[in-house]
């Protein structure tokens, strides 16, 4: 793929806020990025810390991702800088790219976002990929006087150091994203921190990062959905990981042996990782029968087969190990994406296709 090559784009927000977007790749499936801070479409296009995920994401896609308010290409002047906001500029973006069935991508804080969306529209999101993320801000899951004061510290030397030209300031935090990084990546990253947003919106960033509570919608996710943590991450606890994955609803786990909150294109758990959201995500690259079917994730051709198979609802859920409400989710989405209206105009379909004849 040609990294030159990203469309940006600029989308007004519900209260007037400029957000930029950017979009590359092509075809389906779309995946849509929810915005985390410390972005910068433009720059983070071609860096030493993003451009492989990038690369990556738009390989067999059309992959989109925006600024979020406040950094970036995006305005930064903005007097609500709130998480309904976050979850309302995703919407903006979405209707933007008239994106109406996709998958929804959120690392760090954006997997919050993400969770967000995708419980408010259920029927635009059909698989949840979260990396690094948490339910739960520092302040929400902090025990101690201590870890308070810490979260409040941090803000704090954000507030004060962030737009220096001496980069020690932001190398406590770059060291927290990227410990593993290489001196080029921590020089870019510790430049980046500076050009991506001002000292006072870092600041409010991390307050607000602080205050995150989704936990009571985790229960409500209904796509299905893959979690992704790095083992020593730093900057967010893997147990943070681990509780997303008790919490939703047959969620995919899966552990990467890193110290990186962001990963690295050198280290090994790069390749872990891409090869398990390659897996997740719908395959478009073969047919296995009608065109229809190439939008099928690996699952739902799964689901498709014991239909074909005359299997009913709990025989599904008994032989793929999963709850009963989420074969029944997957075989709406089957429906939707096969243009049948019932579960017979669903098993000719497949049994045209040679289907159910184990």
């Amino acid at each position: 793929m040609n990294l030159s090559r990203q469309q940006i784009r600029f989308a007004r927000a519900h209260d007037g806020v400029r957000l930029a977007y950017a979009v590359a790749g092509s075809g389906e499936p779309v995946v849509i990025k929810a915005a985390t801070w410390l972005s910068h479409i433009e720059q983070d296009w071609e860096s030493p810390v993003w451009s492989h995920l990038l690369r990556e994401m738009s390989l067999h896609a059309t992959f989109v991702r925006y600024d979020e308010r406040g950094c970036g290409l995006s305005d930064w002047d903005v007097t609500d800088l709130g998480f309904d906001s976050w979850v309302r500029d995703l919407e903006t973006v979405v209707d933007a790219v008239g994106a109406e069935h996709f998958a929804l991508l959120g690392i760090s804080q954006g997997a919050a976002v993400a969770i967000a969306y995708a419980v408010r529209h259920p029927q635009r999101v059909s698989h949840l990929v979260l990396h690094g993320g948490y339910a739960r801000g520092r302040l929400v899951r902090s025990n101690t006087a201590e870890q308070r004061e810490e979260a409040e510290m941090m803000c704090q030397l954000a507030q004060l150091g962030w737009g220096k030209e001496d980069a020690s300031f932001r190398q406590f935090f770059t060291t927290q994203f990227i410990p593993g990084g290489t001196p080029e990546q921590h020089a870019w990253f510790n430049e980046m921190e500076r050009l991506s947003t001002s000292p006072h919106n870092a600041a409010r960033f991390m307050r607000e990062f602080n205050e995150i509570d989704v936990t009571n919608l985790l229960q409500a996710v209904e796509c299905p959905t893959l979690i992704l943590h790095s083992v020593n991450d730093v900057r967010v606890p893997f147990e943070e990981g681990r509780l997303l994955a008790r919490g939703i609803a047959d969620a995919e786990f899966v552990s990467i042996d890193s110290r990186n909150h962001l990963l690295l294109e050198h280290e090994r758990g790069w390749q872990r990782w891409i090869e398990a959201v390659r897996q997740f995500l719908p395959d478009t690259s073969v047919a296995p029968g009608p065109t229809s079917f190439t939008t099928l994730s690996p699952r739902q051709r799964e689901i498709l087969e014991l239909l074909a198979q005359a299997r009913d609802n709990a025989q599904i859920a008994a032989t793929l190990n999963v709850s009963e409400k989420t074969v029944r989710n997957q075989v709406s989405l089957i429906f939707e994406k096969l243009g049948v209206e019932s579960r017979a105009q669903a098993v000719v379909l497949a049994r045209d296709a040679g289907l159910g004849l184990k």
